[in-house]
């Protein structure tokens, strides 16, 4: 048996050999081509000989140039992004960088490795990178199908244009995997990032947000047909500047970054013994199936002048929170450890909005949302009852604040529901005392009674003028006997007045704490512009909290039942016990 499986091993081992390609007779030895792959190579923690999570956290990134292009929420441009994605892999000529927190092994997942397969056999350099939890694995066959490729690489070219003798590569890693020694599975990559040739400014593109690599992110169900329910998600395309060089680029940058977070000690780099070959062709047979869908050809046809359209000039900032990977006593010091990163999404925010500036509005999108201020208090920094926004808005008569987010129609996570609707609004809208009360088990104290919905104190918290909260749906939902679809909000985006955010971070507490994350500061009239439309777009499919059609709504999922129907009617409930347990500081 011994001998057997050895004989095996080595056929295995000669088919691979035997796959490799000959170098070209008119390959160069072109010595920065193979520094730069040198540069992006994994390399395990002995091979580390600094914390480099620690020093990309401790120097402050540089504003850079770019243009830059909203890809936005409605069902067409959630397919349309797909198609970008695919026709962006498809054009690169020097390397790839993927790193997705959900990476799903369907339609649109496959398909994109069937790209990135041809990709590599021409001669493109591809890391892929996925979360141990949120692409939970015991084998990761996608992945090491598209290992198999590399078997068949072509030979990278050189910045000129002429093929090296540096055979191109697939790295594909997992990141804090779970049988790795030094991983910590509460610590996410929660990144959605694809970058192509970065380290080329003239050919180099960016695209992050918060689409993962699953169908139901991009408009299509597993047929190819348009999905209406799919998730109401928002990404940024960015490219440097056409004269930019490796330090102005935003897109180099941003591959130093991915090369960081790639090489993390606890990351897991796949390999195989064996052959892939049969997971490979899936991969590339998804690509073809997808291409023959009529929705995505017609989005891919129009792909070309899709990129060619619709960009604005910006100052983009790079911004992460690699210091949630490192740090210690997360909640207790939680405004200590974010002072340590100068990169920090949330502390950058949180500087902005309550340093001493004249800022008159800020408008949030994000699925899920929680009070930052609740971790503002070690070493004195706050007062144990301050709430940071009403302190905002208090500063300036003119200030206002608009919030949209996911109701008990449209979320995914019950929990985070709860803690938004007992806890988020409440505070920024409630007296104590209207708390307490709100917070009572028995409805027909608050939610259905009459009188308390008719009180002064009620209506005046509902009409707020300078505190709007809005919630994805409405009472004709589909999902209630109604015709509208509202799908689920997973977009996560920020405008205070002339400049905004977009990335991947949900500013809940485990984005705040635990995850990774990252995302683009801009600043520039076009992006701030478009971004408002799609605030306003989102706002319209959306409730005011407190008002009669979100009362309505909330009934409405009552009465239907099921496990929404529960949750809805149990918040109360849900959110006394996370509070009470400090389990609301793992959402």
């Amino acid at each position: 048996m011994i001998k057997y499986g050895r004989l095996i091993l080595l056929a295995a081992l000669l088919q691979a050999c035997s796959a490799q390609r000959v170098v070209p007779d008119n390959a160069i030895d072109d010595s920065w081509t193979t520094k730069q792959l040198e540069d992006r190579r994994w390399r395990a923690a002995d091979e580390l000989d600094q914390d480099y999570l620690k020093l990309a956290s401790e120097s402050k990134l540089p504003h850079q140039l770019a243009s830059v292009k909203v890809v936005g929420s409605s069902t067409d441009e959630a397919i349309q992004s797909l198609a970008v994605k695919i026709h962006l892999i498809e054009q690169a000529e020097h390397s790839l960088d993927l790193a997705y927190y959900i990476y799903t092994p369907d339609l649109s997942g496959d398909a994109i490795l069937g790209a990135l397969c041809e990709a590599v056999k021409r001669g493109v350099d591809v890391r892929i990178m996925v979360d141990s939890l949120g692409s939970l694995s015991m084998e990761h066959g996608d992945l090491k199908g598209l290992i198999e490729c590399a078997k068949k690489a072509g030979f990278v070219k050189a910045r000129n244009g002429e093929v090296t003798n540096n055979r191109a590569r697939v790295q594909a890693v997992v990141f804090n995997a779970l049988t790795q020694s030094g991983s910590n599975a509460n610590r996410r990559s929660h990144d959605k990032l694809l970058v192509v040739d970065g380290a080329y400014p003239e050919k180099a593109w960016i695209m992050t947000g918060g689409r993962n690599i699953s169908l139901h992110y991009y408009g299509l169900d597993h047929h190819g047909e348009p999905d209406p329910n799919a998730f109401k998600d928002l990404e940024v395309l960015i490219r440097p500047e056409p004269d930019a060089d490796r330090k102005s680029s935003p897109a180099q940058l941003t591959e130093y970054y991915y090369s960081v977070l790639f090489s993390k000690p606890g990351n897991k780099k796949l390999s195989t013994v064996f052959p892939y070959t049969e997971r490979m062709q899936i991969s590339l047979d998804s690509l073809a199936e997808l291409k023959a869908s009529a929705a995505f050809a017609n989005a891919y046809l129009s792909v070309a002048s899709y990129l060619q359209q619709g960009f604005s000039p910006s100052t983009t900032r790079f911004a992460h929170e690699l210091d949630n990977l490192n740090a210690t006593d997360l909640v207790k010091h939680y405004s200590t450890n974010k002072k340590a990163n100068a990169n920090s999404i949330s502390g950058i925010l949180a500087r902005t909005a309550y340093g001493d500036n004249d800022l008159k509005s800020i408008r949030v999108v994000s699925p899920y949302l929680f009070l930052q201020s609740d971790l503002f208090k070690d070493e004195g920094v706050l007062e144990k009852d301050l709430n940071t926004t009403l302190a905002w808005l208090e500063k300036d008569p003119e200030r206002k604040i608009e919030i949209i987010t996911n109701s008990v129609l449209t979320s995914d996570n019950f929990f985070t529901q709860a803690v938004i609707d007992m806890h988020t609004v409440p505070s920024m809208l409630m007296s104590k005392e209207m708390v307490e009360l709100w917070l009572e088990s028995d409805l027909a104290k608050h939610e259905q009674n009459p009188d308390f919905i008719a009180s002064k104190e009620w209506q005046a918290l509902v009409n707020h003028p300078r505190i709007f909260f809005y919630q994805l749906g409405r009472a004709d939902a589909a999902a209630l006997g109604g015709e509208t679809y509202y799908g689920k909000l997973h977009a996560k985006f920020i405008v205070v007045d002339n400049f905004a955010f977009v990335g991947t971070t949900n500013l809940d507490f485990r984005s705040l704490l635990y995850n990774n994350e990252v995302g683009f500061f801009f600043e520039g009239s076009g992006i701030v512009n478009r971004l408002n439309q799609e605030f306003d777009l989102l706002k319209s499919q959306s409730s005011r909290w407190g008002s009669d059609e979100w009362l309505e709504m909330r009934n409405k999922v009552r009465e239907q039942g099921g496990m929404k129907g529960y949750t809805s009617d149990s918040q109360r409930g849900i959110y006394k016990t996370l509070d009470k347990t400090g389990l609301k500081y793992q959402f």
